[in-house]
């Protein structure tokens, strides 16, 4: 496929805002490692396919879903402790950046605004971006928060985190990409207007419309090729 093939590639953005977890940092096997010590922590088990309803999903949410999934309610509070307590331990221990993530970001850095809208705690976005030596090609780092100054950002599939990072950048919506590995996220950045660009296989049927372009990787030829031809734009702005 060559970038004249598919109609994104004659559009630029004017910022582009990428997930974390999945996307820049190789952190979605340390959630499923995680869910399971937790699960074993209460002599439980995971049911089958629970990993792909979890994925993407904030981790407060996921606590949730997996005492429903064992029909444990009274568990909430417990696994959902345990779950971040053994995702930081681990994320902590094995920081690594998803194939062609480097290359991207800093083939972007310095020429459009960049920011990361994750589920992630704050901590360990940062953390982790730090420790992959990405972090100081973002200008703002937006995760679902409450505050009186800031007030509620809600977790995706809300569109709060995608339609907070974009003001920051100073753009419109319509003028931003979003680069998303999950179908919770890329949910997320739709409603907040952004186009989207999906990782992984193209899926079949209505899921396949949650991105308007489908790329197998951050290194595919095509993504590094069209993202060459952007344009110049001052980012400017202080880091969030």
């Amino acid at each position: 496929m060559t970038t004249t093939a598919h109609p994104l590639f004659n559009w630029s953005p004017d910022a582009v805002v990428f997930d974390c977890d999945g996307t820049l940092m190789d952190s979605e096997r340390h959630w499923q490692d995680a869910r399971g010590q937790a699960f074993r922590d209460f002599g439980l088990r995971a049911p089958s396919g629970f990993a792909e309803q979890a994925k993407g999903v904030h981790y407060a949410d996921c606590g949730r879903l997996m005492a429903e999934s064992v029909h444990k309610p009274e568990l909430t509070a417990d696994l959902t402790a345990a779950l971040l307590r053994h995702f930081l331990a681990l994320v902590a221990d094995d920081p690594v950046t998803m194939p062609g993530a480097v290359e991207l970001v800093r083939s972007l850095s310095g020429r459009l605004p960049l920011a990361v809208a994750s589920n992630c705690p704050v901590e360990v976005v940062e953390g982790s971006l730090e420790r992959a030596g990405l972090r100081a090609h973002f200008q703002h780092i937006v995760v679902p928060s409450a505050g009186p100054e800031s007030g509620t950002v809600r977790p995706k599939p809300w569109p709060d985190v995608y339609a907070t990072a974009v003001r920051l950048c100073g753009v419109d919506p319509a003028r931003a990409l979003a680069v998303e590995d999950s179908l919770t996220g890329m949910e997320s950045a739709r409603r907040a207007g952004l186009r989207v660009v999906g990782l992984g296989p193209r899926p079949h049927g209505e899921q396949a419309e949650h991105a308007d372009l489908w790329v197998p990787a951050l290194h595919s030829p095509d993504l590094l090729g069209w993202a060459d031809s952007w344009s110049v734009r001052a980012s400017g702005g202080d880091i969030e």
